[in-house]
């Protein structure tokens, strides 16, 4: 029996029904993640975010009234605690790069198994982001691009040793208390150090922190 402290809340934003239908169906023998909301426009989405207080939001890209990006945007700004993953036909790597940057805590194409989608929801909720193999192509053929663009910052960035060990088990996926048992550091001072490079590098959340890592070469 699943502890009900454990269950993630999700919520749901594409305005085919069927789609999101079929996504909640082939969920429900995930007993650790529970439907609280569905929403056919962003705009819907956002006027129920208040009431039904999800820890993670599925979201189409395409969407009438109130598209995926510009939801995301909102969200990203108003609910900075609610993790967002794209779920959307579109394999363009400029939709993932910037859908990354504006504040997406991971990237599924639709084709995507109810497996992975229920992995990505786990990750996001627990580490606050998930990248699979489709995303980190894109992350790694960014790193080698010449026409690089670095988010409101200087083309040359730099990193203490402290700040670059963070940076790396972060995009190794261990937690800050792993962390922060590896560098022989309280957990507090690995989240400051997170919370610092984040404002510094301009992400919005994990997601964006270990995106700007890997497109900007900032662990081996």
């Amino acid at each position: 029996m699943t502890d009900s402290m454990n269950v993630i809340k999700v919520a749901i934003a594409d305005d085919h029904k069927i789609f999101r239908k079929g996504v909640i169906l082939s969920l429900r023998p995930y007993t650790n993640i529970k439907f609280v909301q569905e929403a056919e426009n962003g705009q819907e989405l956002i006027d129920g975010l208040a009431s039904s207080e999800p820890d993670v939001i599925l979201m189409d890209l395409r969407m009438p009234q109130k598209d995926g990006i510009e939801t995301t945007k909102v969200v990203a700004k108003q609910y900075p605690n609610i993790h967002i993953i794209a779920l959307t036909m579109y394999e363009d790597e400029r939709f993932v790069s910037h859908m990354m940057e504006i504040g997406a805590n991971g990237y599924l194409l639709k084709s995507a198994d109810p497996s992975e989608i229920k992995k990505a929801i786990v990750e996001v909720a627990t580490k606050g982001y998930y990248l699979n193999n489709f995303v980190n192509r894109i992350l790694l053929k960014k790193s080698h691009s010449r026409t690089k663009v670095i988010p409101n910052l200087n083309t040359e960035v730099t990193l203490t040793d402290r700040e670059r060990d963070v940076v790396k088990y972060i995009c190794m996926e261990f937690t800050a208390q792993e962390i922060a048992q590896k560098l022989d550091v309280s957990p507090r001072t690995v989240e400051a150090i997170k919370d610092r490079l984040m404002e510094r590098f301009g992400a919005k959340n994990t997601a964006g922190l270990v995106f700007f890592a890997v497109k900007n070469n900032l662990i081996d």
